[in-house]
């Protein structure tokens, strides 16, 4: 029960039933659809609760008027059929049926179904997550405080005191959980407008006041300086917004003003939960109307904390109060945590509300005004605790109050934009003080490092003020905008290039600007949505504010005068004086090393710095003292300069202490500090500095300075004092400030003095043990020789630096030497080797003391040597420095040369070691013998051969012995030249001596020789001498030659020549052979095999052994001699005998001739040289047989042989005959034959006669001159210029070399250039072909050579120049240019020609060549990439222009505009010809519908008293459009009808518009009509929750017929609360809709593309299996693998075989053709066919002789026009003066053939000569002319063939003309013979013969290259889909389209969620496959598209 006062809780919003539904009845909705002539409306029937399926279906045939025996069926929409056992669970309250004949039926026409929907309770519970989630890094709490403080400051915007807004934080457990409250004493709300601050998004423009008028509404306030009109609660949604973002509930508390009453009003999530688990309505509660400070209702103690603050109420007239509950954990720790922070952010943000418009200025007064009555005051409770209390107010630490009173002056300004937005501005100057920036930083939010953290850091250089923030702070009615910042403007940007103020001034700026509501913000009101766009637009105009008043003048201007003072007046700035340079510093990071400027002396605060003063630091650690070196300032400056700030170098003081230099901030100087304290500090830290050390030696060995001691003597421990000036003791640096406690430590050192340098032996760090002194212990390691140095040095304990400061710590150097000691062994020291048997040699000895260093022998010691098997003995031994045994002495036997190895011991007594061994290898000594074996003093050998002696090398030991150049010689005495016998014994000592055989000559008895054998190298060694007895040799001495002659020989002694006839064979040679004793020795078959002869490779051994010798051959020559050898060899000697056999003459036999010289002739002139006639034999050895008589003789003949000038004479010398005077009378060139005769004696000589001087040039293979010849401009000549040298008698000269060029006028052009030329071997040069180029009409052109310094002229050629009749030049364009171009419509037809270079159409174009574009007219002079191309049509029968392409029923652009249209015609793959662009504007096609220019969201209303709520329509703009969407009908007037109608059009109980009315009227002008607001009445009629549509209906007078109509649906509800949640729910619909649409085609674009490349994948793999199959067909397999590069190789090796063969020479006309300067000429009948076979061509070429030349045109005005040119001269043949009728039929069989049976066989192949022609071009024309001109010739092998056949035809029918392969003809009358019916040879048709074709060979090659390029191609496109198909599967696996599936799930499964809220439909799927598919480019492009920009598609 409530208490008395208080009413009782009235509904938000009242339920509602369906229209005539009552209590305990169903209402069911039915639609006969049987049939088509059923009813089209719907039928409700009221069913009781109790009904059953039997009596409802009664009902149902009694509501809609059928039999009840009528078959039906009742279904649900879902085709569910109602029966007996789902009848009870099926039919609902408001379900829709239908009747059907079968449930399968089709629905014959549409009906309607009933269905409500709602917006879930997350839309408002969560709404403030979904605003404030994103935050920019900041916490977002505070922003939605300010929204309840928002809507506080517009309550009490009224109020005429003070303004208290209260924020209560009520964190003490003892009076409930945590709640926070916002009070204020504002106008406080009546139970109306609590409803109204309920209703999510209900804004201030259609929120219902006090006024319960339906046109109440929203007034601006008054404008105010800086829009501090606290017109700030704005959207409807902020407080709902922020209440649920810091809690679960929010309980409304207020009492409007004069009012009894206070409202309380709560919204809780857990509530909503309730009612949606009870099925309730969730968007319906209640309003509590309760007495002020009545808190009996108040039960849960959570919520204890209300009594007191409903207490409150009784001193409050008005009040509105806001209590969240639930506060959320995480907040209660933030606003408890961070309180300062975010009562700071709150003060920043109503900065200007609290202070006024000039803001917080600290250091003035306050004015009374308006603004100081604001009072925002925050308090935190929290138990055990005093409460925090702050008011907004006091607080002086926000970020507009520090900007404000750092501010030095102020810059203001204004901005217009656009419309009615303002914006003022404030610009703030924060000046440079001395050493730091004022300008505020955020201590929230530090943007730099403080002082205190910058030690050695440079200056900051770039933005050091400001640092990265931006300039302007934004301001919305008042407000900061927390999240929207402006950077800068144009003119207050720092500017590129230095202006009136420094750069670092435009860093010390700060700004706020102040917009009004013109302007959008966010409904979170965190951002702007357009402010800098806005702002800076290009028509923004900015003013300054002088004084409080508007001036227009140049911003930038003002603003950096401004700016400029500023810097003049308030920055504090250091001045550099003495300039030194610029330079950079290494030992700074790289980016900041230079460039600085380095200064003397500096100017700071009234005081000078120089170089050298001394200086304190400050905020340095440690503190320095020291002086100036010099400052820094980076840049490159000049000369004096001011700057915030530079650094110092120092040199840190003393300096003898503190080598250091520190480079600090100038800021870092100690200002306050005197000199004087400076020097003290300095001197009194010199005096502490060590001074010097302290030494001794506690155990003795003392080391006296510069000391001899020897090894190994000890050095004593040492004790080692540091002390200073004063004598004191020490073992740390002096100054805790300066030294960091640095300990002291003593370093020893010991350092070996030696020639590569010093060297430490020993080293030693001792420290201060504090009780005991620095101590080194002894050392006894001092062993080696040399001087030393032990060093004591003091260094630091860390670096073991020796100096510190720039100053060496004290030091003491003792310097000593060490010697060596007495010796105690000794070592061998380096021998000499060998060592030989009796030769001396010296043994070196090195003696060492105990340390193995050298010594001397100083004692009387005698050695003792001893060796086992040697007798050894040495001289004496040396003493001193060295020691050598010298002279010993070995002798002994060593078994061999290379000598034995022995034990040395050497024994030297008294030494510690006494003994040492020696291995030696001791070799034999010198040479002292020569033993010679045999040991025989007499030796017998025979003459002729060699002795051998063994000889031995031995010293005197006997020992076999060796040395270099050990060589033995034996001389032989006796007898002249005999030999000398030498042997090396250099490497074994003996040897055999031998050498060769010893021969004297002519011994014929014994005779006695002596050997002396001796060494000459070796003077020691005696010679030993040998007696030598020789005896005659028994061998073969001499060999003797004779011939036999009868009884008698004679000899043929060496070397004789022998005279014999030439050719005869000489017989009887002997031989015999004798020895050394003039013996003969008879021959034996051994020596037989060793005798050869040289002239035959045969010989008869029997004859040998009798002496005779083979038969030989006499030479036939007279010149060849022969030479004859008979040899002899053995091993003992080697025998010839020689001789040469002289051929002579034999009887006279033959007359020669010989030519001496050039055997060519030239004609006209003599032979040259000279012809020589001789008699030889038969042999042809010449014969002296002539005489002076003989010349008579002598006869000479020869065809053309000119006689007159022959002149023979008789040579005596030679005995021959020269004849002179040979020459011919001219001919043809060639060879000729002399004939030569001399009595019965002849001979023939061959002369070659040529051609004569060159005189003049011949063109070869050129048609005749006397006519000019056609050539077509651009195009080769139709032949080579090939010309020829010849003689005055046109004989070819060949003559190379000769220089030739081509005469010609400039404007002739030929391509290649005019090049020299000179002639082969052969007087030939080819030129080439050229093209020529030049005007129109007749050019000559020449060709001259040079020969002989004389010129040869070449014909005059006469070209007449043509222009081509194929050459592309323009695009002729032809269209209707009166037509007008209507969007959607069909373009007129273009006709598009191509013109050629003479002016005519060329015809026989490919369509595909021709294309058409179309793009939108822009500022590209080119079609763009993206430009729609068309292909023309195909051609129609009736299209009378030939070489016209059409281009027909083009689509016009569905969008207006300017078009642009170009032609193109590809002429090749690189070149384009484009048409003269044709400009269209599209224009809009008739008017089709009424259409919004924005299509507003579907409305949801009520008939409530709130004009928001029955607002249908605002600012709805309709216009009229084509059905392609342009604006149209500009011109129409009249106007325009809304109605509402529902789905039946019986339904009656329409909604109705405000003033009662069905229907009502709006103005049409201007294309155009504007509604501004469409209300509906209060209380309307209308259907709950029923579907309605406002049809806008134009009545245009000016139009015959009737536009479509504009509908626009609406839901009606008769409950306010209802429809504002369906309002919400259909907004979230319709986004989720968009936003599924968009996702939905982007995977169907991706679906399309996929199946698209599925198909492109599956035609590329047919399409290369259909050619792979047509290849193999050619023998032509393609491998699996590595297919590309197989096919590129075979396609090369296919090429080069085709180029090889279309390269091979073939037949060819050389008849010029004539030139094809337009499409109505063939061309010449010579040039119109082909013929393979080489004997039918000449045979028909010959029958077609006279016709060859004549030209073949299409007209007969051709024909003329080519008469008119060549004045009648040339034949021509019009095509359509042929009379077609007579010609015959191609397919007609031969005669032989009588209805299809052969008549009779025939023989030569008979075959229509028609039927052997091929035609490269124009095929039905030329069979036209050639069907004319042959007829029905027939061609068979030969004569006899074609008379048989003639024979037999003629017995059935005509006979044609025959010819044959063999050129004969028989006319067809029978007549054949004579030279007229003979074709003469092929070269006699100068060129007027039909050429070959390409051979067949050449085109199978030309298919098989055609179809492996396109295999090719197809294998490319197979790989490349198959690539993008992979590529498009990857792309549609990847996690981001993964990730928008699942979005677009969740979307749809939200979208049907919403939908069965709303009671809807659920809304089909948009299925998009229906839509043409795009173009494959474009598709792909889109969906590129889509990759890129994944965040296109809302979330």
């Amino acid at each position: 029960m409530a208490a008395a006062g208080a009413s009782e809780p009235r509904r938000l919003s009242a339920a509602s039933h369906r229209d005539g539904a009552v209590d305990g009845c169903r209402t069911v909705y039915l639609f006969d659809r049987r049939g088509k002539e059923c009813e089209l409306g719907e039928r409700s029937l009221q069913v009781s609760e109790r009904t059953t399926y039997a009596r409802f279906r009664a009902s149902v045939c009694q509501t809609i008027g059928i039999s009840s025996e009528e078959k039906f069926v009742i279904t649900t929409t879902s085709r569910k059929e109602i029966t007996r056992d789902n009848f009870d669970e099926t039919v609902k309250d408001g379900v829709t049926l239908y009747l059907l004949q079968s449930v399968d039926q089709s629905l014959l026409t549409a009906t309607k179904e009933r269905i409500d929907f709602l917006p879930h309770y997350d839309t408002l519970v969560k709404s403030g997550m979904y605003e404030y989630y994103a935050s920019e890094g900041q916490n977002p709490l505070p922003f939605a405080l300010a929204e309840l403080i928002d809507n506080s400051l517009s309550a009490t915007s009224q109020n005429v005191g003070v303004r208290r807004i209260q924020i209560k934080l009520l964190f003490d457990e003892i009076q409930g959980k945590p709640a926070v409250a916002v009070v204020d004493n504002g106008r406080g709300m009546t139970s109306k407008q609590l409803n109204n601050w309920a209703v999510y998004r209900l804004s201030k423009f259609t929120r219902q006041g006090d006024f319960e008028s339906d046109h109440s509404g929203y007034v601006r306030p008054v404008p105010v300086p800086r829009s501090l009109n606290s017109d700030i609660s704005y959207f409807g949604v902020g407080g709902k917004q922020a209440v649920f973002f810091v809690g679960q509930s929010a309980r409304m508390i207020s009492k409007p003003v004069d009012s009894q009453d206070v409202h309380e009003l709560v919204l809780s999530k857990e509530d909503f939960e309730k009612k949606e688990k009870n099925k309730e309505a969730i968007y319906s509660g209640y309003i509590r109307n309760r007495k002020p400070a009545d808190s009996v209702h108040i039960t849960n103690d959570d919520e204890r904390f209300l009594h007191s603050l409903i207490a409150e109420e009784k001193e409050k007239d008005s009040f509105t109060a806001v209590v969240i509950t639930g506060v959320q954990p995480e907040h209660i720790q933030y606003l408890k945590n961070y309180f300062h922070l975010w009562t700071r952010q709150l003060a920043h943000i109503y900065h200007y509300y609290i202070h006024g418009p000039k803001g917080n200025e600290v250091n003035t007064g306050k004015e009374v005004g308006s603004f100081n009555n604001i009072d925002i005051e925050i308090s935190l409770f929290e138990k055990g605790k005093t409460p925090k209390i702050v008011n907004l107010r006091e607080i002086e630490d926000d970020m507009q109050t520090l900007y404000i009173n750092t501010a030095s002056d102020s810059f203001e300004f204004k901005a217009h934009v656009e419309g009615d937005g303002v914006v003022e501005g404030v610009i703030r100057y924060h000046p440079f003080l001395y050493d730091r920036e004022t300008y505020p930083d955020d201590p929230c939010f530090p943007s730099k490092l403080r002082d205190e953290e910058d030690d050695d850091d440079c200056i900051i250089l770039e933005k050091a003020a400001r640092g990265k923030r931006p300039i302007f702070e934004c301001f919305w009615n008042g407000r900061l905008i927390p999240y929207t910042s402006v950077e800068d403007f144009d003119w207050c940007a720092p500017p590129k290039k230095r202006g009136l103020a420094p750069i670092e001034c435009f860093n010390r700026i700060s700004g706020a600007l102040f917009t009004n509501d013109k302007f959008q913000v966010s409904t979170n009101k965190l951002t702007f949505m357009d402010l800098e766009l806005k702002l800076k637009d290009k028509n923004t105009l900015f003013t300054r504010i002088l004084n409080g008043q508007e001036q227009r003048m140049k911003i930038d201007r003002e603003f950096a005068l401004w700016l400029k003072d500023c810097h003049e007046k308030y920055d504090k700035q250091i001045k550099f004086t003495l300039f030194k340079g610029i330079i950079t510093r290494p030992d700074l990071p790289s980016k900041k090393q230079g460039p600085w400027a380095a200064y003397a002396a500096i100017e700071w605060d009234g005081r000078v710095y120089k170089a050298g003063q001394l200086v304190k630091t400050i905020k340095t650690l440690p503190l320095f003292y020291g002086s100036i070196l010099r400052f820094f300032l980076y840049g490159d400056h000049d000369g004096e300069v001011y700057a915030t700030g530079g650094e110092v170098q120092i040199a840190v003081e003393p300096q003898a202490l503190y080598d250091e230099i520190k480079t600090v901030p100038i800021a870092k100087l100690d200002r306050t500090v005197a000199e004087k304290t400076i020097r003290k500090y300095v001197e009194d830290e010199m005096a502490k500095l060590p001074d010097r050390l302290s030494i001794t030696w506690p155990e003795g060995d003392e080391l006296l300075p510069n000391e001899i001691r020897p090894a190994g003597t000890p050095i004593g421990a040492l004790r080692i004092e540091i002390l200073n000036k004063k004598g004191e003791a020490m073992q740390k640096l002096p100054g805790p400030s300066h030294g960091g406690s640095k300990k002291l430590l003593v370093e020893l050192k010991v350092i070996l003095h030696t020639s590569s340098g010093n060297k430490e032996i020993i080293s030693h760090i001792s420290q201060h043990g504090g009780k005991w002194p620095y101590w080194f212990k002894k050392m006894e390691n001092i062993q080696k020789l040399g001087n030393y140095t032990l060093k004591l040095q003091v260094v630091l304990n860390e670096s073991n630096a020796d100096t510190y400061a720039g100053r060496s710590l004290p030091s003491k150097a003792i310097k000593f030497s060490v010697k060596e000691g007495k010796p105690e062994k000794f070592s061998f020291g380096l021998l000499d080797s060998p060592f030989r048997v009796g030769v001396p040699f010296n043994i070196p000895l090195e003696l060492q003391d105990e340390f193995g260093h050298p010594t001397q022998l100083l004692s009387d010691i005698q050695p003792v040597l001893e060796a086992s098997g040697l007798s050894l003995h040495y001289e004496e031994i040396t003493r001193g420095p060295n020691c050598v045994i010298q002279g010993v002495v070995a002798k002994g036997p060593v078994n061999s040369c290379q000598g034995k190895n022995f034990n040395l011991k050497v024994i030297l007594p008294g030494l510690k070691e006494d003994s040492q061994i020696l291995k030696i290898r001791l070799l034999p000594g010198p040479p002292r013998q020569l033993k010679v074996k045999p040991d025989s003093e007499i030796l017998v050998i025979e003459n002729g051969t060699a002795f051998p002696f063994q000889v031995e090398v031995v010293d005197e030991s006997d020992n076999i012995t060796t040395q270099p150049k050990l060589i033995v010689h034996c001389k032989f005495l006796g007898a002249p030249s005999l030999p000398v016998y030498t042997v090396d014994c250099s490497s074994s000592g003996t040897s055999i001596l031998t050498g060769s055989a010893i021969q004297v000559q002519n011994i014929k008895k014994d005779q006695t020789l002596t050997a002396r054998i001796e060494i000459p190298s070796c003077k020691d060694v005696l010679p030993v001498e040998k007696t030598i007895k020789l005896l005659p040799s028994s061998h073969v001495a001499r060999l003797q030659i004779f011939s036999v002659e009868g009884q008698k020989a004679i000899q043929i002694k060496h070397q004789d020549e022998v005279n014999w006839i030439a050719g005869d064979i000489m017989r009887n040679l002997i031989f015999q052979m004798y020895d050394e004793g003039e013996r003969e020795i008879n021959i034996t078959p051994s020596l037989a095999e060793k005798i050869k002869v040289n002239w035959t490779p045969e010989v008869n051994k029997e004859h040998l052994l009798q002496g005779l010798l083979p038969d030989v051959q006499v030479p036939t020559s007279v010149k060849d001699g022969r030479y004859c050898q008979v040899s002899f060899q053995d091993d003992h000697v080697s025998l010839e005998s020689a001789f040469t056999v002289r051929p002579l003459p034999d009887d006279p036999k033959h007359l020669k001739c010989e030519l001496k010289g050039d055997k060519t002739v030239q004609m006209g002139q003599e032979l040259q040289g000279e012809i020589v006639v001789i008699v030889t034999d038969q042999y042809g050895n010449q014969i002296s047989a002539f005489s002076a008589d003989s010349l008579s003789a002598l006869s000479i003949a020869g065809v053309g042989l000119d006689s007159s000038n022959l002149k023979t004479t008789l040579e005596a010398s030679t005995q021959s005959i020269s004849v002179r005077g040979i020459r011919f009378t001219p001919g043809p060139p060639g060879h000729k034959d002399l004939c030569f005769t001399w009595r019965e004696f002849s001979d023939f000589i061959r002369v070659h006669l040529v051609s004569g001087p060159p005189t003049k040039l011949l063109l070869i293979d050129w048609p005749e001159l006397k006519e000019s010849i056609p050539v077509i401009n651009g195009r080769q000549l139709q032949n080579p210029l090939i010309v020829q040298l010849c003689d005055q008698w046109d004989n070819p000269a060949l003559v190379p070399n000769i220089k030739l060029s081509l005469i010609k006028a400039s404007s002739l052009k030929l391509i290649p250039s005019n090049q020299q030329h000179k002639t082969d071997d052969k007087g030939r040069a080819n030129l080439g072909v050229f093209t020529v180029s030049a005007p129109r009409g007749e050019h000559t052109l020449q060709v001259k050579g040079v020969y002989n310094k004389s010129t040869i002229e070449g014909p005059t050629i006469k070209l007449m120049i043509l222009p081509d009749p194929e050459k592309p030049i323009r695009l002729n364009v032809k269209y209707d240019k009166d037509a007008s171009f209507i969007a959607g419509d069909i373009f007129t037809d273009f006709m598009v020609s191509v013109i050629s270079e003479s002016g005519s159409v060329i015809k026989n174009i490919n369509p595909t060549r021709i294309s058409m574009k179309m793009w939108k007219l822009s500022s590209l002079s080119r079609p763009p990439t993206n430009a729609e191309t068309f292909s023309c049509n195909k051609i129609k029968d009736n299209d009378k222009e030939e070489g016209c392409f059409y281009f027909r029923e083009k689509a016009i652009p569905h969008k207006v505009g300017t078009y642009c249209i170009q032609f193109e015609f590809m002429i090749d793959k690189t070149n384009i010809l484009s048409s003269e662009q044709v400009i269209v504007d599209v224009l809009p096609n008739q008017p089709m519908k009424l259409v919004p220019d924005i299509q507003p969201a579907t409305p949801a209303v009520s008939n409530v008293r709130s004009v928001a709520s029955r607002t249908l329509v605002k600012n709805l703009h309709l216009s009229i459009t084509d059905n392609y969407g342009n604006h149209t009908g500009m011109n129409l007037v009249g106007t325009v009808v809304a109605t509402i109608k529902g789905f039946n059009e019986e339904d009656t109980d329409t909604p109705l518009f405000i003033g009662k009315v069905r229907t009502l009227e709006f103005p049409f002008l201007n294309g155009c009509a504007e509604i501004t607001s469409l209300v509906l009445a209060e209380n309307s009629p209308g259907r709950d929750s029923t579907e309605y549509f406002i049809i806008f209906e134009p009545r245009l007078s000016a139009l015959s017929r009737t536009l479509e109509p504009y509908s626009l649906p609406f839901m009606f509800y008769n409950d306010v609360k209802k429809q504002q949640q369906m309002a919400a729910l259909t907004k979230e619909k319709d986004q989720l809709s968009k936003s599924i649409v968009l996702y939905r085609s982007l995977f169907d674009a991706n679906k399309q593309l996929l199946d698209e490349m599925k198909c492109q994948v599956e035609e590329a793999r047919l399409k290369e299996a259909q050619l792979r199959s047509e290849l193999k067909a050619h023998n032509i397999d393609i491998p699996a693998t590595q297919q590309i590069p197989h096919i590129e190789a075979l396609l090369e090796k296919k090429i080069t075989e085709q180029n090889e063969l279309s390269k091979r020479p073939r037949r060819s006309c050389t008849l010029p053709n004539y030139s094809k300067r337009s499409g109505e000429i063939l061309g010449k009948i010579a040039h119109l066919a082909q013929i393979e076979d080489d004997r039918a061509a000449m045979v028909i070429s010959w029958h077609l002789a006279s016709d060859m030349d004549c030209v073949v045109t299409l007209t007969t005005d051709a024909a003329r026009s080519i008469y008119d040119e060549t004045q009648g001269r040339q034949q021509v043949l019009p095509l359509d003066s042929i009379y077609r009728k007579t010609l015959p039929d191609w397919k007609r069989p031969l005669p032989h053939f009588r209805n299809g049976k052969l008549h009779f066989k025939p023989f030569g192949d008979p075959v229509f000569a028609r039927s052997l022609l091929t035609f490269p071009d124009n095929i039905e024309h030329c069979e036209t002319v050639f069907g004319m001109l042959l007829g029905d010739t027939i061609i068979l092998d030969n004569l006899d063939a074609a008379n048989h056949y003639r024979k037999e035809v003629v017995k059935i029918t005509h006979c044609p003309t025959l010819l044959t392969r063999d050129g004969d003809r028989i006319r067809s009358n029978g007549k054949f013979g004579g030279l007229q019916n003979k074709a003469p040879p092929m070269d006699k048709l100068r060129g007027m013969v039909f050429g070959a074709p390409v051979p067949r060979q050449c085109i199978v090659l030309g298919k098989q290259i055609d179809l492996i390029q396109q295999y090719r191609t197809a294998l490319c496109k197979l790989n490349s889909v198959n690539q993008d198909l992979n590529t498009q599967l990857q792309y549609l696996h990847t996690p981001d389209m993964k990730r928008k599936k699942q979005e677009l799930d969740e979307q749809e499964k939200s979208l049907k969620i919403i939908e069965q809220k709303l009671g809807m439909t659920p809304t089909p799927k948009i299925e998009l496959t229906e839509c043409p598919i795009p173009a494959k480019r474009m598709r792909r492009e889109t969906t590129r598209q889509n990759r890129r920009s994944k965040g296109d598609i809302p979330n």
